[in-house]
C-alpha cells in the first residue's frame, strides 16, 4: 500500500538516508532528504565494503558508477594480535571506496532521480525515515573515540587489523592508490599520547612497521565518544545505519549494514508499513552480525582473542559478522 502522501521525509543525508531514498524512488514515492551539510564530506569510516555491497549497489542502480571510481579490491584479511597474525583468504574480493567518494555518489543519483534535498537540520517526526548516525550519548567513564587519516604510498590487497593494548585500527585500500587508516581507542590512552596517533601506532611493532613506509595526506579527523548496539529512538519512526545499531567497525560491515537498513526503511516508508513491522524485520535481518561482533569484542576486551588468535580460521571473523 502506498503512503497516502505518497511522500516520505528522509532526516539525515549519509549512505543510510541516500539508499533510503534511492528505495523510495523506485517504489513509486517522493522522497526529500534533510541534511544541512551542502556537499559530502570525509568521514571517520573504515572504508571497506564487503563483497555482498555490489548486491546492493546494483539494486540502488549506482553500481556503475562506483565501478567507474576504479576501487581498490582487496582478496585476503590479515589480523594482528601483537606479533601473532592470522591470516586468510576472503571468499570473495573485498571492495575500498572513500565515504567522500560514495556519499557523493549516491547522494547525486538520489538528487538526479528527483529527491527533493533540504540543506537544514530537521527534527524526526512519525513514520519518518531517521538515518542520522550515532546520537546516543555513552556513560560517562573512559570513552571511546574513532581516529581515521589517509595515506600515500606502497598499497596492500588485504584489508589488515591491528589489535594493541586497548586499541585497534584498520588498515585498507581505497581508490587512487590511497591507503585508509582507522581506529578506535579508549579517551584515557589518547589522552596518555597528546592525541598524537602516530605515537599509538608504536605501541603496536606490526602496525609501525606497516605504517611506516606511508605519507599522510589528509589531517586526521576524530568521532565520538561511541557506543556500540542498538540506539534507542522514537518507536514511530524507521530508524536506519547506525540511528538503528553501531556495529563493531572491526567487522567491517558497518558500510553495508548501513545501506541494506537504508534500502529497507525506503521500501517500508513507501509501503506504509508500520515501523514496529519494519524494525522487526530488520533485527533478524542484523541480529547476526550484531550478536557475534560483540561476541568477538568480549573475547578481545577479556584477552581471550589474543589466545585463540593463530588457532581461528580468519573468514570465521568475516563469515560470522555478515547479514544474515
Amino acid at each position: 500500500m502506498m503512503a497516502e502522501s505518497n511522500s516520505v521525509k528522509i532526516v539525515g543525508g549519509g549512505l543510510a538516508g541516500c539508499a533510503a531514498a534511492l528505495a523510495g524512488l523506485r517504489h513509486g514515492v517522493h522522497p526529500t532528504i534533510f541534511d544541512p551539510a551542502r556537499v559530502a564530506r570525509h568521514r571517520v569510516c573504515g572504508e571497506f565494503l564487503s563483497p555482498e555491497v555490489r548486491h546492493s549497489l546494483e539494486w540502488l542502480g549506482v553500481w556503475d558508477a562506483a565501478e567507474a571510481w576504479a576501487p581498490a579490491l582487496m582478496y585476503s584479511m590479515k589480523v594482528h594480535f601483537g606479533r601473532r597474525v592470522c591470516a586468510d583468504r576472503l571468499p570473495e574480493p573485498a571492495i575500498g571506496l572513500s565515504r567522500l567518494r560514495l556519499d557523493h555518489l549516491l547522494r547525486e543519483a538520489a538528487i538526479q532521480g528527483g529527491c527533493g534535498y533540504v540543506a537544514e537540520r530537521s527534527s524526526p517526526h512519525p513514520r519518518c525515515i531517521l538515518a542520522t548516525g550515532r546520537q546516543a550519548t555513552p556513560p560517562s567513564g573512559d570513552r571511546i573515540f574513532g581516529f581515521k587519516a589517509h595515506f600515500s604510498g606502497p598499497v596492500g590487497d588485504a584489508v589488515e587489523l591491528y589489535f594493541g593494548d586497548r586499541f585497534y585500527v584498520g588498515v585498507n585500500p581505497v581508490e587512487d592508490g590511497i591507503t585508509n587508516v582507522c581506529g578506535l581507542a579508549p579517551e584515557s590512552l589518547l589522552r596518555s599520547v597528546n592525541f598524537n596517533f602516530e605515537a599509538l601506532f608504536g605501541l603496536s611493532p606490526a602496525l609501525r612497521e606497516r605504517t611506516e613506509p606511508l605519507t599522510q595526506n589528509m589531517a586526521w579527523l576524530t568521532t565520538g565518544p561511541l557506543l556500540y548496539g542498538r540506539t534507542k529512538q522514537p518507536l514511530d519512526v524507521y530508524a536506519a545505519g547506525d540511528a538503528f545499531s553501531f556495529i563493531d567497525p572491526f567487522t567491517g560491515a558497518g558500510m553495508l549494514n548501513a545501506l541494506e537498513s537504508g534500502r529497507m526503511a525506503g521500501a517500508a516508508a513507501a509501503r506504509a508499513e508500520s515501523p514496529a513491522a519494519y524494525r522487526n524485520t530488520l533485527s533478524k535481518r542484523l541480529g547476526r552480525p550484531l550478536f557475534m561482533a560483540s561476541v568477538f569484542r568480549k573475547a578481545l576486551e577479556a584477552g581471550v582473542g589474543q589466545i585463540l588468535a593463530p588457532w581461528i580460521p580468519g573468514r570465521w571473523l568475516f563469515s560470522l559478522t555478515r547479514l544474515g
